[in-house]
């Protein structure tokens, strides 16, 4: 997995350097902002492994993007998006629900790739993002703090201390990667439609050997609808 996202981070970092070389020839810049909003999946990487399901929420936000002729662009967001996960006990019993819910503020610097036509273009954003949580949410139809009491719970069986375990790190860092296409409705107006993954590397929970979690990271899977509008 290191290894992967070590592949990503030099891809990212050589589109970057070839977009600021090629600027050096072709200079006809696009500035433009715009709104996106849209839905999430998301849950946890735990180590040792938790029972989860996907848990949906929402994304909203703001974006500013600047482009060159040569196809290369960079985007700045700030976006509020609602990650955590879904506890899953089908295995063990159908009666338990509990979900946790972190709201976080989300900055992506994306370098943005785009091609096509002058009404329809394709795109792939990738890079870094960076987010504060808001937010701590638990929602649940059990004590969670007392799940000794609880006749029938599934302790011994499953993995239960993130049950109880309160945040200790709000800060958030990781990847981003997407696809989407853009459509051209005027010469000044467009339509985004994106999917895009995130990979989280920061840690909710501490992590030092004496520790229970050696990780307890966040990614998600959003899907956005947004608008911009070129002002220049």
């Amino acid at each position: 997995m290191k290894q992967l996202f070590r592949l990503i981070a030099t891809i990212a970092i050589a589109i970057a350097v070839s977009a600021t070389a090629s600027a050096q020839y072709v200079y006809s810049p696009n500035l433009a902002v715009g709104v996106k909003a849209g839905a999430t999946l998301s849950r946890m990487t735990f180590s040792p492994e938790v029972t989860q399901k996907f848990l949906p929420g929402f994304i909203a936000g703001a974006s500013v993007r600047y482009t060159e002729e040569n196809h290369f662009g960079l985007i700045g967001e700030i976006n509020i998006e609602q990650r955590g996960w879904q506890e899953d006990f089908e295995e063990y019993s159908s009666d338990f629900n509990y979900q946790h819910t972190l709201t976080y503020i989300q900055i992506p610097l994306l370098t943005h790739i785009y091609f096509g036509s002058k009404t329809c273009k394709f795109f792939i954003n990738l890079g870094p993002e960076f987010g504060y949580m808001i937010s701590d949410h638990v929602k649940a139809n059990f004590d969670y703090n007392d799940i000794a009491s609880i006749p029938d719970f599934p302790r011994g069986y499953r993995t239960n201390e993130q049950l109880a375990m309160k945040v200790s790190n709000r800060f958030d860092y990781g990847i981003s990667g997407g696809l989407g296409v853009e459509l051209i409705a005027a010469k000044r107006n467009s339509i985004l439609l994106e999917g895009r993954f995130y990979y989280g590397l920061g840690n909710i929970y501490p992590s030092s050997k004496r520790d229970f979690f050696s990780a307890s990271r966040g990614m998600s899977i959003e899907i956005t609808l947004g608008y911009m509008f070129r002002i220049k």
